[in-house]
């Protein structure tokens, strides 16, 4: 089996797992791939952000050559330039979306216990990821 993190025409990405590359190839020229979010089959292949795959010829890459710290800053941005911070109100837009009331649409926010609870038994998919909050002097340095 092989992990492809794939990407459809909309920005939604996610993972894929095939029996190998040409597997991947034959199905998504087949539009047998789609979007879990919006089923759209235009779906291509894009680069992990943390696995990086070497030629037989290449020198493997060690975790001392990767910079963790630029890393999580990356994914950190990535979430707060593609999820609408919906802040408090993270359990009620995911439930409009699960209903169809609103358009789906990749969100962050927070919710207490009992709302994780209420997601949790309508059958939400969620995860937590505790993201830092970005202040500008990050940035400078």
């Amino acid at each position: 089996m092989i992990v492809f993190d794939l990407s459809c025409s909309n920005g939604h990405v996610f993972e894929g797992w095939f029996d190998s590359h040409e597997s991947f190839e034959q199905q998504n020229k087949e539009g047998l791939i789609s979007c879990p979010y919006c089923d759209d089959t235009c779906v291509r292949r894009v680069i992990s952000p943390v696995a990086v795959k070497t030629s037989g010829s290449e020198k493997p890459v060690s975790n001392d050559q990767i910079d963790y710290r630029k890393l999580a800053k990356e994914i950190v941005d990535y979430f707060h330039k593609n999820f609408e911070d919906v802040g408090t109100r993270f359990a009620a837009e995911a439930l409009k979306m699960h209903y169809g009331v609103a358009e789906r649409r990749n969100i962050r926010g927070s919710a207490t216990a009992d709302e994780e609870k209420t997601l949790k038994k309508e059958g939400i998919e969620f995860f937590k990821i505790p993201l830092p909050k970005v202040d500008d002097t990050d940035e400078k340095n």
